[in-house]
């Protein structure tokens, strides 16, 4: 816990319910919810009164905790409390951030990142909710901003030292909206006479310079009696933020969002192709920073489906996503398409979109294709939910070798930006052996005239897998006039998978679409 004092006067009294003792630390909190007994509090001059009782927190092991402290910009602040909310997709954290000169902010989750806000009053009357669709453009205090999501809340439990009265009672509808200077905006509709504003910026832990964090903890679902629904294997979660986690077991998908308590939802899943980069491996990457370890968390295969679009030329398309976590700076993720690999992270604010161009930290990009994109196979963890054949509609954009990446998930548009990586970084950052070299670089491969034997069966296990995704994605290819080969030479041989490739039909490859996605949705300012 941090110890440095605050400048600013600390009132403690004992709790009207059990005696412990509560503390105030800004003279501006009238209210408090006791730690020991949960008891929320009112102060009313030198005097604590109960007003009600709070709900138990959903332990969540996040790295935050009450009394750490960090620095914003030369100003320091210490977390004194925390409101915590539940929507369809899971919970979230927003914590008090008490400045040493008084001011209050907000530090809460942003796509498995985070976000510092400020609460600022509102110049003229908030659009209604009803009103309010993804993507739609709506000026806030003479700002321009774009609706990014959507969302049914309810305060569930409340921690601390608070500006406001904890209210438990009702939901409400609370909306992020992003803009082109980096920004998210939340309206949250708690009092619909007078919804509050707020604005922030994307913070890593690391640039806040935290003291006083939660030691890095192991949440294990066995120790409370839960087992996967499915086969019975014990599950254990080992991130904070998970949502989503698949049994390595049987490989269902079970949904951990609402907590370990009651029946966990969950659903089977079809066996998909093993990583390349197996699950729990550490590599050090610089993704637009300087370079640091990260964690392969979990794994996607996903493929696109035909929409019948302009920019759609009946050509199927596949692609692999890792999850990749570092503590302090969040997650990300590694794309492996046919086109090469790249690396993309969700982004706080928005482009400008121009016609059939985005602009973005001063580099113009031109759009290359929509396209719907679903999930075929997850293995690992997730920081958010995932249905059986999720679906997302992704736009790609291009600068050279920077990549952007609009996806839209039901009520919720997210963001990607990005650059493109060779198969030699991937190699030597997760010091994989020369054999995963071929497979890596498997997009040169067909056009390659030479190579070992080595280099041939990773070419033709890379095909066969290929085949296996397709067919999961509606892909009609047949191999029944290829069993004679099969038998004769071999499921990996290169006479059987000729002979797969020669009746492959409407399953070609397009390079770019689906290349660019990072896997981003189920988070938004949750």
């Amino acid at each position: 816990m941090a110890t440095e004092p605050s400048p600013q006067r600390v009132y403690r009294a004992a709790c009207p319910n059990c005696g412990a003792e509560v503390e105030f630390r800004s003279a501006a909190s009238a209210f408090a919810v006791c730690s020991f007994c949960r008891s929320t509090i009112v102060r009313d001059g030198d005097a604590l009164r109960k007003i009600g009782e709070s709900a138990e927190l959903f332990d969540d092991h996040s790295p935050l905790q009450l009394g750490a402290s960090g620095r914003m910009q030369g100003a320091a602040f210490t977390l004194v409390g925390r409101l915590q909310y539940r929507y369809a997709e899971g919970t979230w954290n927003e914590w008090h951030a008490l400045f040493d000169n008084g001011r209050s902010g907000w530090l809460s989750e942003d796509n498995g990142r985070y976000v510092l806000a400020f609460d600022q009053p509102l110049q003229a009357p908030a659009p209604d909710p009803t009103s309010l669709r993804p993507g739609q453009q709506q000026i806030v205090n003479g700002q321009p901003w774009s609706v990014a999501s959507v969302s049914a809340a309810k305060l569930i439990a409340a921690q601390g030292e608070l500006p406001v009265k904890p209210n438990t009672e009702r939901g409400f509808v609370v909306s992020d909206l992003r803009s082109t200077r980096d920004e998210v905006g939340t309206l949250a509709y708690a009092d619909p006479a007078a919804p509050k504003w707020s604005v922030g910026r994307s913070v890593a832990i690391s640039e806040l310079a935290m003291t006083g964090l939660a030691e890095p903890a192991e949440k294990t679902l066995k120790a409370r009696s839960i087992e996967c629904p499915n086969c019975g294997t014990s599950l254990e979660v080992k991130l904070a933020t998970t949502q989503s986690i698949v049994c390595h077991q049987c490989h269902s998908v079970v949904d951990v969002s609402q907590g370990v308590g009651g029946d966990l939802a969950h659903y089977a899943q079809q066996n998909g192709s093993e990583p390349q980069i197996p699950l729990g491996s550490v590599g050090t990457l610089a993704l637009g920073k300087a370079p640091l370890p990260w964690q392969v968390v979990g794994y996607v295969e996903r493929c696109e489906l035909a929409d019948g679009s302009e920019d759609s030329d009946g050509e199927q398309t596949f692609w692999r996503e890792y999850l990749l976590y570092h503590r302090s700076e969040g997650f990300a993720f590694l794309v492996d398409a046919e086109d090469g690999w790249s690396w993309t992270a969700p982004i706080t604010g928005v482009p400008q979109l121009r016609g059939d161009s985005a602009v973005y930290q001063g580099a113009t990009y031109r759009k290359l294709y929509t396209y719907t994109g679903q999930v075929t196979y997850v293995l690992g963890e997730f920081y958010w939910q995932l249905a059986r054949e999720q679906r997302t509609l992704n736009t790609d954009y291009q600068s050279g070798s920077k990549r952007l990446n609009r996806e839209q998930t039901g009520d919720e548009i997210v963001w990607s930006a990005g650059d493109a990586m060779s198969a030699a970084d991937i190699l030597k950052a997760f010091r994989l052996g020369d054999d995963r070299r071929a497979a890596l670089q498997r997009d040169a491969l067909p056009s390659s005239g030479s190579g070992g034997l080595l280099a041939k069966i990773f070419l033709a296990m890379f095909v066969i897998a290929v085949l296996l995704m397709l067919f999961r994605c509606g892909g009609s290819s047949s191999s029944s006039n290829c069993d004679g080969l099969r038998t004769t030479y071999g499921e990996n041989s290169q006479e059987y998978v000729s002979c797969l490739n020669s009746n492959r039909s409407g399953s070609g490859f397009r390079t770019g679409g689906g290349s660019f996605g990072g896997f981003s949705s189920g988070g938004g300012h949750k």
